[in-house]
């Protein structure tokens, strides 16, 4: 019987020829097919076009289908992935069987210093050199390795070499035991690794930036490439070429700066723990490789950053991509300055035009002002022209009725009231008047007369009242708050004087200012009443809120009683002895008050000549016009006096403020 497992798309169909049936043996068990049995596999075109090839004509056919197992299971798998037919994979099957044999059938280098290999010095050597693959090495599979290591043995074992008559080094000296390390390193994946890790022929070198600024692709290529070996990952992506775009660069970079490798240094460890007599020494030589490992680790990392920094400082594409994202960024700021410059400029016409909108509404109300200001005057002149009209004519009338007077005197006095109505009254009130006097008779024209004159003295007279009560309240407020604020103390002429001048020496802005003035004036009263600051706060304030008529009767008298004293030699501060200079008054002295260009033309002449000057005075009297060497001596000494005052109050404040 022929029974072969197909897939699901295949059919094993079972002919049985016709009439014959399972025949149950007699000691039992499974029926037994005939043998005039055959198998048809038909395909899925086989079915369509209902092709048979039975072994033996059928009379019957039965349909089964059968499940692929085991390896026909994982043939039929690769077959549906990658849609082949049985064939194909037939002929897979035969490209890798001669692969295989192509493997076996490798050439063997031979190694020229084999036989002068130290076996003691094994680690060092190259072990592919050794089993002739130093063409192929890490490329190199565990075939070719097998059949590389049969191959040397054939040729190099040491009885092969005996019966041939060399002379053979008894024990593990000969040098056949480089060969048994090799493979031994070489057919142990990890023990391979660790050798490939540290092959000696793989180049370590990093271009300098001399090198790749000329020729960067052909220098910095083989290198990559070169290193991709350590790569954990697979598909290390390419260094590309001038044309790559921004991504792929990128990608590249990204991946070699965050590169992952498989190389790892512990062949090199100068300790093996297999020798350790104890497990405090196994440790110890265990904590000493790791730092070995560890520190070549770091040194490797360190070699591929440079690697992949000197590249990336070389490369001619970042170098266009920064100055084409410069540009762009450049662009951009270019473009933001001119949107901000065009905002700028709708700002500064909206601007411009609420102005001139600003300015033509201006100007017009100033047109509707001045119109109507011209409109006003010629108003206001027709109604000067009219009351002075009415004015005359009221005059007139009361001139030819002889201002309703018999005598001289009471026409003078009645002359004067009429003159009294012609100020006071308004002009409705003398055109009433003017058309009472022309339509009435001299009876009725003086009754009218006399009785608007009564009207006019009585408006005069609450208005004299009401003005003496206003006074008489300013008055009286006054007396109120000098009295309570300076608790009963009085202010004759010379404190209020005195209180005008403190004000002005220490103007507005100056440290306590009302405690200096309080203590100025405390310096040189003359009453010997102390004031304080509330006090001379609040008569300040009453001397603001004063009638212009009381302020300028103290102006006056402060300025006469300056002018009595300055029309003689005044005694000096603190009782202190005046020159002999001073005693007499002489023909050339000036009582003048000193004005502010005097002042300032006295202050540069003291400046210009100093003490140490010969004539010093008469220098300084000639630098100032109008002012004789006596008037600027007596100056000078007043400001010394009235500075040393000043000093002194501020003193005294700063001494009160610290206590």
């Amino acid at each position: 019987m022929l029974l072969t497992a197909l897939d699901g798309e295949e059919t094993a169909v079972f002919a049985a020829a016709a009439g014959k049936r399972r025949q149950r043996p007699e000691g039992g068990g499974e029926a037994k097919l005939p043998a005039c049995l055959g198998v048809s596999i038909l395909s899925k075109a086989d079915e369509k076009h209902k092709i048979f090839s039975p072994f033996c004509p059928p009379s019957a056919s039965v349909q089964v289908r059968v499940e692929p197992v085991g390896r026909w299971f994982e043939a039929f798998v690769k077959r549906r992935n990658r849609s082949a037919s049985a064939s194909f994979q037939e002929l897979e099957e035969e490209e890798e069987s001669s692969e295989e044999s192509e493997d076996e059938e490798f050439q063997l280098e031979e190694y020229p210093m084999l036989r002068t290999l130290d076996p003691k010095d094994w680690k060092n050597q190259d072990h592919y050199a050794v089993l002739g693959l130093a063409h192929l090495r890490y490329k190199a599979t565990q075939k070719q390795i097998k059949a590389a290591h049969k191959a040397i043995v054939l040729k190099h074992h040491p009885d092969k070499r005996k019966a041939a008559g060399e002379q053979i080094v008894e024990g593990d000296n000969d040098y056949f035991t480089c060969i048994t390390k090799a493979i031994e390193i070489l057919s142990d994946p990890v023990k391979r690794r660790a050798f490939d890790s540290v092959d000696p022929t793989f180049d370590n070198a990093v271009p300098s930036k001399s090198e790749g600024k000329e020729n960067f692709f052909e220098v910095f290529a083989p290198v990559f490439e070169r290193n991709a070996r350590w790569s954990s990952k697979k598909h290390v992506p390419k260094l590309g070429t001038m044309e790559s775009s921004f991504e792929e660069v990128d990608n590249f970079y990204s991946f070699w700066y965050n590169f992952d490798s498989w190389r790892e240094f512990s062949y090199l460890d100068e300790e093996e723990k297999e020798k350790a007599e104890c497990r405090d020494e196994r440790r110890w030589i265990e904590k000493q490789n790791r730092a070995s490992r560890a520190q070549r680790k770091k040194e490797e990392m360190n070699r591929i950053r440079t690697l992949v920094d000197t590249a990336y400082s070389c490369d001619p594409r970042i170098k266009k991509f920064k100055e084409e994202e410069k540009a762009r960024k450049e662009s951009e700021k270019k473009a933001k300055a001119d949107a901000k410059k065009r905002e700028q400029e709708e700002k500064e016409r909206a601007r411009q035009a609420e102005l001139e909108a600003a300015r033509l509404l201006k100007e017009k109300e100033e047109e509707e002002a001045k119109q109507a200001a011209q409109q006003a005057k010629k108003e206001k002149e027709i109604q000067k022209k009219a009351i002075k009209k009415e004015r005359q004519k009221l005059r007139t009338t009361c001139k030819n009725w002889n201002y309703f007077a018999d005598t001289e005197a009471d026409s003078v006095k009645m002359m004067e009231e009429v003159e009294k109505l012609c100020d006071r009254l308004e002009l409705a009130s003398l055109q009433s008047l003017n058309e009472i006097l022309a339509s009435s008779s001299k009876e009725d024209s003086k009754e009218a007369v006399d009785k608007q004159v009564q009207e006019v003295n009585a408006q005069l007279q609450r208005e004299r009242e009401a003005e003496v009560q206003a006074r008489q309240a300013a008055r009286s407020a006054e007396q109120a708050s000098g009295g309570g604020g300076g608790a009963g103390k009085g202010w004759n002429e010379d404190d209020l004087q005195l209180l005008i001048k403190a004000v002005n020496l220490f103007p507005a802005g100056t440290n306590a200012r009302w405690e200096v003035i309080a203590n100025y004036m405390n310096l040189h009263s003359t009453s010997g009443m102390k004031r304080t600051a509330k006090d001379v706060i609040n008569k300040a304030k009453n001397l603001q809120r004063l009638d212009p008529l009381q302020k300028d009767e103290i102006n006056r008298k402060a300025f006469e009683k300056f002018k009595k004293e300055h029309t003689s030699v005044a005694p000096s501060i603190d009782n202190a002895v005046p020159s002999e200079r001073f005693d007499a008054a002489g023909s050339d002295s000036n009582a003048a008050p000193w004005t502010t260009e005097e002042q300032k033309l006295l202050e540069q002449a003291l400046k210009t000549y100093p003490v140490s000057t010969p004539e010093r005075w008469e220098k300084i009297a000639a630098a100032v016009p109008g002012r004789s060497k006596k008037d600027c001596m007596k100056r000078y000494k007043e400001l010394v006096e009235m500075v040393k005052a000043k000093k002194a109050a501020q003193e005294q404040v700063a001494a009160k403020s610290k206590k």
